[in-house]
Order: C-alpha cells, then sequence, then structure tokens
C-alpha cells in the first residue's frame, strides 16, 4: 500500500496497477464476471480512500488527480477503470448531497474499511419505487445497470416516491435484507463492470439514511455530479484508447509482415503505416488535451463550492461535454483502426486486441454524443448553458 501523499505518488501507483493488470487483462476479459485479484491488488494500493477529504481520514486528493487515476488504469483495463472512476463518483454524491453527519459515517466507515463503492442508481429504469412507512420508506422493484455491486461494500441507491414520483438517494450496504444482486450483466464490453440487475423485495430505508444537505439544496454546486460523472466516461474513454494504441504500436513493430506490395522489409517503413499512427496520435493527442482542460474545469467549479454561480458551472458543463463527445469520437476511431495497420494476424481472441473497441463502443452507448454535441452549438450560437442534468 502507498505511504506517500502526493498527486505524483498516486499516478505512480496507478502506473504500476496498470502494468500489473495489464499482464491479465485479455484473459479477464474472456472470463467476466467479478474481477476479485484485481480488486485485491486495488485495494492494497491505497488508491480507494485518495479521494475522501482529510477530514475524514482520506488523502484529499484533487478530482483532476482522482481521474488522471482513472485514466491510467483503463489503459490497461477498461472494467477496472469504469470502477475506480464510479466509485469516485459515488464519493463525489455523498459529499454534495448528503448531511454532514451522514459524510462522517460513511466516508470514516469507507476509510476504515478501505470499501469500493458502487451504485444503483440507474436514472431511466423508472421502477424502483418506494412508500413511506412509519420513520423510513420501503423499496420495491430492481434497478439495471447498477456497476459495480457485484463487488461493492457500499452501495448508493435512488428510488421514486410512489405517490408523488420523486426522487430520493441513500446509502446502503449490500447484506441490506430484501436486497439482491443478480450478477446478470452480459455486455460484450466492460465485461468485469458488473453493470446487471438488483432487485429490491420490501427493502426498508431509514430516514436518517436518505442524502439530505440542505446548505446546497438549489444551488448550482449541488448539479456538479453529473459533470464528475461524464468526467469518469471520457477518461476512460482516453485510456483506453491510449492502451490500445500503444498496444498496437508494439504489435506493428514486432510481429506485423509488410504488405506484399509495400516493397518495405518491414511493416513498420510503410509510409502507409506512418501516416495511419500519425494520425492517430495527432487525434488522441488533441482529445488528451481537451480532457484535461475538462479536468481543471472541473477541479475549478469544484473549488468555489457552494458559492459556485450557474455561469461558472454552465462554462466547465460545456468544457466537459465537449471533451466527453471528442474522446469517444477520437478513442471509436483508435480502436477500431489500430487493425488496418497490424494485419489480419492481429485480429484473433488470443490477442484481444478487440476489447478495446468492445469497451468504448459499450461505454459510449451509455452517452449519446448526439446530445452534447447539441447542447455545445446551442451554447456557440445563443450563450445559452445548457439546463443541469443527469447527463449535462
Amino acid at each position: 500500500m502507498t505511504t506517500t501523499a502526493t498527486p505524483e505518488s498516486w499516478l505512480a501507483e496507478a502506473a504500476r496497477l496498470r502494468a500489473l493488470f495489464a499482464r491479465d487483462a485479455v484473459a479477464n476479459d474472456q472470463t467476466g464476471g467479478q474481477p476479485l485479484a484485481q480488486l485485491r491488488l486495488l485495494k492494497d494500493s491505497g488508491l480507494l480512500t485518495i479521494g475522501v477529504p482529510v477530514a475524514y481520514g482520506g488523502g484529499g486528493a484533487g478530482w483532476s488527480t482522482i481521474l488522471r487515476v482513472t485514466r491510467e488504469l483503463a489503459k490497461a483495463d477498461g472494467s477496472i477503470g469504469h470502477l475506480y472512476g464510479y466509485h469516485a463518483n459515488f464519493l463525489h454524491n455523498l459529499l454534495t448531497q448528503a448531511s454532514e453527519d451522514q459524510r462522517r459515517d460513511w466516508l470514516t466507515r469507507t476509510v476504515a474499511g478501505n470499501w469500493l463503492w458502487g451504485n444503483s442508481v440507474n436514472s431511466f429504469s423508472h421502477s424502483l419505487f418506494g412508500r413511506r412507512d412509519g420513520d423510513g420508506w420501503i423499496l420495491n422493484g430492481r434497478r439495471p445497470f447498477s456497476s459495480g455491486t457485484h463487488v461493492a461494500d457500499a452501495i448508493t441507491i435512488a428510488w421514486e416516491d410512489e405517490a408523488t414520483d420523486a426522487r430520493h438517494f441513500a446509502a446502503v450496504t449490500p447484506d441490506r435484507a430484501g436486497l439482491t444482486i443478480l450478477h446478470d450483466w452480459d455486455g460484450f464490453g466492460q465485461r468485469q463492470t458488473g453493470s446487471g440487475t438488483v432487485t429490491y423485495d420490501n427493502v426498508r430505508i431509514h430516514d436518517s439514511e436518505v442524502f439530505a444537505n440542505p446548505d446546497v439544496v438549489g444551488t448550482p454546486f449541488a448539479t456538479l455530479g453529473p459533470l464528475h460523472q461524464q468526467s469518469v466516461l471520457l477518461n476512460v474513454f482516453i485510456g483506453q484508447a491510449i492502451g490500445a494504441l500503444e498496444e498496437a504500436k508494439d504489435y506493428t513493430r514486432t510481429k506485423s509482415r509488410p504488405w506484399v506490395y509495400s516493397g518495405h522489409d518491414r511493416h513498420s517503413d510503410d509510409p502507409w503505416v506512418k501516416r495511419v499512427y500519425g494520425e492517430l496520435h495527432i487525434r488522441l493527442r488533441g482529445a488528451e488535451l481537451l480532457a484535461d482542460s475538462a479536468l481543471e474545469a472541473l477541479n475549478g467549479a469544484w473549488a468555489k463550492g457552494p458559492a459556485l454561480t450557474a455561469t461558472e458551472r454552465g462554462e466547465a458543463a460545456i468544457t466537459v461535454a465537449a471533451a466527453n463527445v471528442h474522446a469517444g469520437e477520437v478513442a471509436l476511431d483508435v480502436t477500431q483502426r489500430i487493425f488496418e495497420v497490424m494485419g489480419a494476424r492481429s485480429a484473433t481472441r488470443a490477442n484481444g486486441f478487440d476489447r478495446f473497441w468492445r469497451n468504448v463502443r459499450t461505454h459510449t452507448l451509455h452517452n449519446p454524443a448526439e446530445y452534447k454535441t447539441r447542447n455545445v452549438g446551442h451554447w456557440v450560437l445563443t450563450g445559452e448553458f445548457p439546463e443541469p442534468g443527469t447527463f449535462q
């Protein structure tokens, strides 16, 4: 476990883990299920608690550092980058939505237990409802796309009031009576994220567990959660694209055969191959720089706290949206075009290079670029920022 507490040391630890995860990334992708071995290494690294504020016993890392760790892990394993980033996202939700007593309770336990957080809050399923019962709620229904629940120590949940349809949030541990994690995720990408279904059969939630932070209700600061989530996604895209390009480059230099009509003895000497790698590098480097700009925008907005204005929030939202769209487009391009310059022998299950495209394609489908691009275009033409919402 890392004993130092600086952004440089955390990123170095993430790079060490990346090298370890890369060794079995192809096999783990093909196996799917629970990434128990990777999770043990992640817990031993100390990286799960760096995002917890120092006041609660954590490392106090800024969001830009946490998301750069997410990007680094995703270079080797998209599922682990996804799980780590979403874990940080739910810590973010605690810090903005929960009361001080709730934050202290959950976050000190997170540090003491070295917990990983998962979620059961899917925004659009509208399939989990609660009714008032004494000093709490009784929940019945289900939630799909519950990433991380299959290995989580704690879970953020959300439900609709069956009487008013108002949405409420709380946190529970996976052993809550009536809560069942089905382990039914069968996506062709992100295969170890456990993004399947959680069912609720008369699950009781006490009022003390329902998030309530009156200090930020109705403020732009309270709406930063979606920007953090979108930042997680874009850094997983970038990480997967970097990992794909680096693995492809090594394959091209050491294993690819020159095309019969190229006139070269080495595939890497072919001008066509050089041009393609040049194009992919240039596009990816641009996406990285825009992603870094989005990290700083999120950091700046977060630093304002409850004093954050709607304009400041809107400016950060535009930067994050632009970075997210560009990262997804570039990652899809990189992860499929690498096969053109690796050659036919690269397209085997044993090589597993297809996992990068499958992971990016799966994740981008949860986050349609079209609507973010329209939001950016609307702002360009009118100066009006997007209304804060689930994905913006």
